[in-house]
């Protein structure tokens, strides 16, 4: 039998005050994503009938955000922001058709900013709502080492909560309570919005505070839970300094992933992942290598030090680095080796390819087997467009060369040292493109001479 059915309300109409920034609190990343882009993944294995995310005006951006991936979240705008009472209420319209059919169990409310939360803990607390006799609210709790900004849980004897106070709004004897508000919270759908209808604004802020249909809801004789959950998941990210927290905390959970999944981390503290970084078995990690959005890496693959990719995909055998750059669309295939200050973007390197030094290979395809010799690069601006190099399989490429794209190189052909390659080179063609060497005699200490009168 399938879980019952719910809906998701994501809070992230927050400017971010705090953060001294132009930027939404929720479009602020951590490793590689926006804040609002790991709630929705937490969501997505829990498959929830509808996610509708609360934006304020003018904040189309979050909403893409939250739409990365193909989710399919919904829109509601909270205009002007009057607390977040007010903005679970400006989601009605959007559960409506889901409501009226009478197939929701329960609305789960998160903020946008709760990043760190895991698809296990949100399914905790659903199970924990539904708990035989069901809750009209399963609120999560937290205990932080310091309690003062948070609103508190105030439960009766027998563990039930009683209502949640705000920190601004609580008494001396309240604030000494350790269990702290998580902000998230599982409400039965059928009794929701007859709670939030319910919630007036007479507190310091003159907000519209969600966490007062706790209080409503007791009134009217219902039943709420206060669930504890881990810390570290609930934290909100408020300042540059807990952001700083969060992404430390989430680099230790994929540093332990990777390694779980068959990868060596040298220096794990040292090596920064994305959150969607794929890496294979017995893939090698060097210390001081960054890994950007979008990278998969195929087993048995060495990445040396100092290394940065970014939107690349790596297959089986290859070395890339030390001091690598992969840009996105860095393709490189089986037993491929990158070597130092090696810049590849928009490229695909074919099995067995060699680039090991000082070269840049942009927009451009090289053939299997081929050898990239130090300092070529491949010119594919031109100030207006950018344009295609093609190398094709085995060939052999001398040192500092340029090709002037678009230009093709066939099979088997052998690219002399210095060359700047401005037509296409014929299969098994050997090509030089340079300025023939002339020799003076006796010219060079007549030159010195001459430079050596001026300059006195």
């Amino acid at each position: 039998m399938s879980n019952p059915a719910f809906a998701a309300i994501i809070l992230a109409a927050g400017e971010g005050t705090r953060l001294n920034s132009a930027t939404p609190k929720v479009l602020h990343e951590m490793a590689g994503w926006p804040l609002i882009r790991h709630v929705t993944e937490a969501l997505r294995p829990l498959a929830p009938a509808e996610t509708v995310v609360v934006i304020g005006q003018g904040m189309e951006a979050v909403a893409r955000a939250a739409a990365h991936g193909g989710s399919s979240a919904k829109t509601a705008i909270q205009s002007p922001p009057r607390g977040t009472g007010d903005a679970v209420r400006a989601s009605r319209p959007a559960l409506e058709a889901r409501l009226a059919k009478g197939d929701l169990a329960d609305v789960v409310v998160l903020f946008g900013d709760a990043a760190l939360l895991r698809p296990e803990t949100i399914a905790a607390l659903l199970e924990e709502r539904r708990r035989k006799p069901a809750a009209a609210i399963a609120a999560a709790g937290f205990r932080p080492p310091d309690p003062s900004p948070y609103g508190r849980f105030v439960c009766d004897p027998d563990g039930t909560l009683a209502r949640i106070v705000e920190a601004r709004d609580a008494t001396p004897e309240e604030r000494r309570i350790g269990l702290c508000n998580g902000g998230i919270m599982t409400v039965d759908a059928r009794q929701l919005f007859a709670l939030v209808d319910k919630i007036g604004n007479d507190n310091a802020k003159r907000e519209f505070y969600l966490t007062d249909i706790v209080g409503i809801a007791r009134a009217q004789g219902l039943l709420c839970r206060a669930v504890e959950l881990p810390a570290e998941e609930l934290a909100g990210v408020n300042t540059r300094a807990e952001l700083a927290e969060a992404e430390a905390i989430l680099q230790q959970r994929l540093r332990r992933r990777a390694m779980e999944n068959g990868a060596t981390l040298i220096a794990p503290e040292t090596v920064f992942l994305s959150a969607d970084t794929q890496l294979g078995r017995d893939v090698v990690i060097e210390p001081n290598v960054v890994f950007g959005p979008g990278v998969t890496v195929a087993d048995n693959v060495r990445i040396r030090s100092f290394s940065h990719l970014d939107g690349a995909t790596i297959a089986a055998g290859a070395i890339v680095g030390p001091f690598a750059r992969l840009r996105p669309g860095a393709v490189l295939e089986q037993d491929v080796h990158v070597g130092n200050f090696v810049e590849v973007k928009a490229t695909r390197l074919g099995a067995g390819a060699k680039a090991n030094h000082l070269s840049y290979l942009g927009d451009s395809d090289v053939g299997a087997g081929t050898n990239i010799g130090a300092g070529t690069i491949t010119c594919n601006y031109d100030g207006f467009n950018k344009h295609r190099t093609v190398i094709g399989a085995n060939a052999f490429i001398g040192s500092n060369t340029a090709f002037v794209a678009p230009v093709t190189v066939g099979d088997g052909a052998y690219v002399a040292t210095g060359s700047v390659v401005t037509e296409d080179v014929p299969k098994d063609a050997l090509t030089i493109a340079r300025a023939r060497q002339a020799n003076k005699p006796g010219r060079g200490a007549e030159l010195k001479a001459k430079l050596r009168g001026k300059n006195r």
